[in-house]
């Protein structure tokens, strides 16, 4: 849970510094910190693909995980969820003030921003699983500076978001640490760097925009990379 509190901090305090003096900070600059750390989350996620004892193992979960995110149609699955949910709050009540509307968008909006999508999840499980919250920090400097170009156009709504992140990410991270608990090192190792290919995605797609990759339909990997190596255990292979 320590990474989540941190991402609940990071997008109250975010909200707060947009709410203040964010229409002060140049476009410009907010672009340019968001592709730092997008180089900084690619780093890391090479970093953390280190890990592997075999690459093998990796390189199979990410393909079969990948075959079957796309038969799930994973990616559309998270979109279509993010675009429902703002059609019906906007039918919900259609006759809302000014005001009122602001609020529900900014809150809306940041939610999903800051909740569907794959290093939500992906960090939640490692941070329950091992109790490792560097990839939910990286998360939150991101959340933070986001935060701050919301709120600073979309006003103090983006602030209640920070409830949703706590309840969504928190929850993912107690059902991982439960389900997790009997977890050895090489499961947890295998998992993290089948993720570490999965954070490369996201900076190359989400943070320096350099190609589109449907990032969602990588997530079966991390579950296909701990039955891999509990069927190996199981099956007294060495690897």
């Amino acid at each position: 849970m320590t990474g989540t509190i941190i991402n609940f901090v990071a997008v109250i305090v975010g909200s707060l510094i947009g709410l203040s003096v964010g229409n002060r900070i140049p476009e410009k600059t907010r672009q340019t910190l968001v592709s730092a750390l997008g180089l900084f989350t690619l780093a890391y996620g090479v970093f953390i693909f280190s890990k592997t004892q075999n690459m093998l193992i990796p390189l199979f979960s990410l393909v079969l995980g990948t075959i079957i995110g796309e038969l799930l149609k994973i990616e559309e699955g998270l979109t279509g969820l993010g675009e429902g949910i703002q059609k019906k709050l906007a039918k919900w009540n259609p006759n809302l003030t000014g005001e009122s509307q602001k609020f529900v968008t900014g809150f809306v909006s940041a939610s999903l921003l800051f909740c569907i999508g794959p290093m939500a999840i992906l960090g939640a499980i490692q941070d329950g699983v091992s109790g490792d919250y560097q990839m939910l920090a990286i998360k939150s400097l991101l959340d933070g500076i986001a935060s701050i170009a919301f709120a600073s156009t979309l006003g103090v709504g983006v602030m209640f978001s920070a409830v949703v992140v706590l309840v969504y990410q928190g929850a993912i991270s107690l059902l991982a640490g439960l389900l997790g608990q009997g977890f050895g090192d090489a499961v947890v190792a295998e998992m993290t760097a089948t993720g570490g290919v999965i954070l490369v995605g996201i900076a190359i797609s989400n943070l320096l925009q350099i190609r589109k990759i449907r990032t969602g339909s990588f997530l079966p990997a991390l579950f296909l990379a701990v039955l891999i190596v509990l069927l190996l255990n199981a099956l007294g292979v060495s690897y």
